[in-house]
């Protein structure tokens, strides 16, 4: 990762996680994904954009393998996501041969658009939902 990179990512994550995500979370229509602290095992949401499409969630981490909930995946697959005020339980799926670009333009176009801009690591993630 380059240096101007870098620090986007440290500038973009420090913002989410101390403004936008304890905002984001309390939100009744906001989308969460929940999955288990690789190190603490404790419950961790993250506000995400996405959409569901049949049986499967989509959505695309704008740091890839530095978003920490994706290094949560890699630990664990179990996840839970929140749609509509509904949490559903499911395994998420990192897909690194995705074209993300395409996958975007499917995707919630606010959320693209912010992901896009801000993403530096491009990866998207199918959560393969059981109930």
């Amino acid at each position: 990762m380059s240096r101007a990179h870098e620090i986007q990512h440290r500038i973009v994550t420090t913002f989410q996680r101390r403004v936008a995500n304890p905002l984001s979370t309390r939100m009744p229509g906001q989308v969460l994904i929940e999955t288990t602290g690789r190190t603490s095992g404790l419950p961790r949401r993250t506000p995400v954009g996405g959409r569901r499409v049949g049986d499967s969630f989509w959505l695309v981490s704008e740091f890839g393998l530095k978003s920490q909930y994706v290094r949560n995946i890699q630990a664990d697959p179990t996840v839970r996501v929140r749609l509509r005020g509904r949490w559903h339980t499911g395994t998420a799926h990192l897909l690194p041969d995705d074209d993300v670009r395409a996958r975007l333009k499917e995707l919630p176009r606010y959320n693209s658009t912010a992901v896009r801009a801000f993403g530096t690591q491009l990866l998207t993630v199918r959560v393969d939902l059981t109930d």
